[in-house]
């Protein structure tokens, strides 16, 4: 079956956000770029993304299986909205980088060498809760390649099928109830999974057993969005293969928690080295009053969006943020509906449909 990608455009300059960092920094793993344009899954499609210096350019393709056709408008602000949501755009990232480097002037005085000037456009994704818990179970003693790879697996062996582009076949992200089957650990060991697989499969039992763990559930753990700080980070350590920094990650990436700085070496070295935070050089292993130490430095020098700083930091100190699946995107300008965006309201005008690439999908 052939189908036509229908592409609309949203006013969004990259000081906003940048595709090819913000894709790249070891937040999210599943992210693909075919022909230039970033794919990724949600349950029902296929969103893809591209962009210029003027705006994100945005389509999807749906489920190949989907028996009730949506209408063109809903399948549209359905994606939009999605798109706003995952990226946080109703924060504005300028101002946020402004005030960061204002800060950052008083320890560096090279402005033209500030990660917040050389690095613009990367923010903090607001991604669902249940894969992030996963991905970072995967992230323990390993690479952002690895994980992307693993998270991939995931997918095509657990998930669901959603469709086809550019010759690839996509898959939804597993549910908890997907890989709380026997045999699961046995087949994630097999993908290379190692001692990750057991944390997975137990991780995901704990989601689905009503009997043994009540508490424990998808909406409790979306819930902890609304919920303070400790609490959600307490939940998290409930989980198997779920420490300290893996929490905060979650808490960070996935929970609202914007403030929150998750911890290791190498960012403990930044603050050294970038910051004037008095420890020692030489610091091997991670202890809590040092984490936490870190933690609040961090958040007293760049306030509530203070693990959205971070994130900027750690991004500029990567030697490369080629992840081996999500590679280096281009801007190309194409043509497109435009659609106006005032904060998170979005009005859609009557527009021609602009028909700008026939592909082949699952017949």
């Amino acid at each position: 079956m052939t189908i036509d990608i229908v592409w609309k455009s949203l006013p969004l300059k990259p000081v906003e956000l940048s595709l090819s960092r913000v894709l790249r920094c070891g937040q999210t793993f599943r992210w693909k770029n075919i022909d230039h344009v970033w794919s990724f899954t949600t349950s029902d499609r296929i969103v893809l993304l591209r962009q210029d210096e003027e705006h994100l350019h945005y389509s999807w393709i749906m489920e190949e299986d989907n028996k009730t056709m949506k209408p063109l408008k809903l399948r549209e602000s359905e994606t939009l909205e999605f798109i706003m949501d995952y990226f946080s755009l109703s924060t504005s990232l300028e101002k946020l980088y402004s005030d960061w480097s204002i800060v950052n002037q008083k320890y560096n005085k090279s402005v033209k060498n500030s990660p917040f000037v050389k690095f613009p456009g990367i923010r903090i994704l607001r991604q669902d809760p249940w894969e992030t818990t996963i991905s970072f179970i995967c992230s323990s003693n390993n690479n952002v390649k690895r994980i992307s790879k693993m998270c991939d697996s995931l997918c095509s062996e657990f998930g669901k099928f959603i469709n086809v582009y550019g010759g690839e076949s996509f898959y939804s992200f597993p549910d908890p109830s997907s890989l709380a089957k026997p045999g699961t650990e046995q087949k994630l060991r097999e993908l290379g999974f190692g001692y990750r697989a057991r944390y997975i499969y137990n991780t995901a039992c704990k989601f689905v057993d009503d009997d043994g763990f009540p508490h424990i559930t998808t909406k409790t753990l979306h819930a902890m969005r609304k919920s303070p700080y400790e609490e959600a980070h307490e939940f998290l350590l409930l989980l198997d293969g779920v420490g300290p920094k893996v929490a905060d990650c979650i808490c960070l990436m996935a929970l609202d928690k914007h403030e929150i700085v998750p911890v290791d070496t190498h960012v403990y070295q930044i603050a050294i080295r970038d910051y004037r935070f008095k420890g020692k050089r030489d610091l091997k292993t991670m202890n809590k009053q040092v984490y936490e130490d870190i933690r609040g430095f961090f958040k007293t020098l760049f306030g509530p969006y203070a693990g959205w700083a971070q994130s900027v930091l750690f991004a500029s100190d990567l030697a490369d943020l080629n992840n081996g699946i999500n590679q280096i995107t281009d801007t190309t300008t194409i043509k497109t509906e435009k659609v106006e965006v005032d904060k998170r309201t979005v009005d859609f005008a009557e527009t021609k449909v602009v028909k700008s690439k026939r592909i082949k999908t699952a017949a």
